[in-house]
């Protein structure tokens, strides 16, 4: 068993973490939704970066100076390895049904998505502790940077080693981005159906690049995204929930493809967010499904913070300033 946050893990924990895991992976298989956005809804954002920094240059001596034990009592591995497995247990088990979903049923699925991004929103938003007038301006930058962003025409780009490599670093320091979706940056990269087939045909090769790109990524990363939630936590939550608000743009069901301005024949069409038409019974399983999503996340937070106990027991890695420290966010 691990000791966090000043309690112990049981067996059963580590299967909650797992399933935890799971959500995740389900949510950063689909463009435009974030698997970071699932692990804010889930209670484990902060403490899964906090544990991903654990795997630090410490740990690399330990591990090079044969000091296994010292090695496995610093890095938080039960923790990321629980999460990891639950995540991967999805990518490999749902990427084929969500695709055939996507292709087949894509305005239901995107419904259901949006009714949870919504609902996520405000569950996120209520980590903020001080609504200091940086907040609001932390929420307006991440929404602008995102809403431009999911606008961008996808690329068409090599499957040399080295950019499946990059795809795989840039994708994963999106993916645990509440917001942007990793899966979205490896379609603006042009990979996205790529690596999908990867998936579904066990290309260990390509996997195998994507996966070590996300690893180098992955580490690197979360040590800005841990130095931020610690120095300028409120603004860090800000915008990151703007980001999940910018996001909205992506996920909204009904869309039409649109010619883009100059009327080039050869020109990718750009798909353009509408309202739907008329009244219709696919109108209504998309609303049904849109506040299944937005129920689903309440179920989920509340179901997150009955497990979790305190979220600021001495010894969490994000633990906010006690009382009278100068807040700097």
């Amino acid at each position: 068993m691990t000791r966090l946050e000043g309690r112990t893990r049981s067996t059963g924990d580590h299967l909650v973490l797992a399933l935890k895991g799971f959500c995740m992976g389900a949510a950063d298989v689909v463009p435009g939704v974030s698997g970071g956005t699932m692990a804010f809804i889930l209670g484990i954002y902060e403490e899964l970066i906090g544990a991903i920094r654990s795997f630090d240059a410490r740990f690399l001596r330990l591990l090079m100076s044969m000091r296994f034990r010292e090695a496995a009592g610093h890095a938080r591995w039960k923790f990321v390895g629980a999460v990891g497995a639950g995540i991967l247990c999805a990518v490999f088990s749902l990427a084929r049904l969500l695709s055939w979903l996507l292709h087949n049923h894509p305005v239901p699925v995107w419904a259901f998505f949006f009714g949870l991004i919504v609902a996520s929103l405000f569950t996120v938003s209520r980590r903020i502790r001080r609504w200091r007038p940086r907040v609001p301006g932390g929420i307006l930058l991440g929404a602008a940077g995102t809403y431009l962003l999911v606008g961008v025409v996808p690329m068409s780009t090599p499957d040399a080693p080295w950019f499946l490599f990059l795809s795989g670093a840039v994708a994963i320091c999106a993916m645990i981005l509440p917001g942007i979706s990793g899966a979205f940056i490896l379609v603006l990269l042009g990979k996205y159906l790529f690596v999908l087939e990867a998936v579904s045909h066990r290309d260990l090769v390509t996997l195998g690049l994507v996966a070590a790109g996300a690893a180098a990524g992955l580490i690197a990363f979360s040590r800005l995204l841990g130095w931020l939630f610690q120095r300028f936590h409120d603004a860090t939550i800000a915008f990151l929930t703007g980001l999940m608000l910018g996001s909205l743009r992506k996920i909204w069901p009904w869309k039409e493809t649109a010619t883009p301005a100059g009327g080039d024949a050869g020109a990718t069409a750009v798909p353009a967010n509408v309202l739907p038409a008329q009244w219709t019974p696919e109108v209504a399983l998309a609303l049904v499904l849109a506040l299944a999503g937005f129920l689903a996340v309440v179920a989920l937070n509340r179901w997150a913070e009955v497990g979790a106990g305190p979220r600021s027991e001495p010894g969490h890695p994000f633990a906010p300033p006690a009382r009278g420290d100068r807040e700097r966010s």
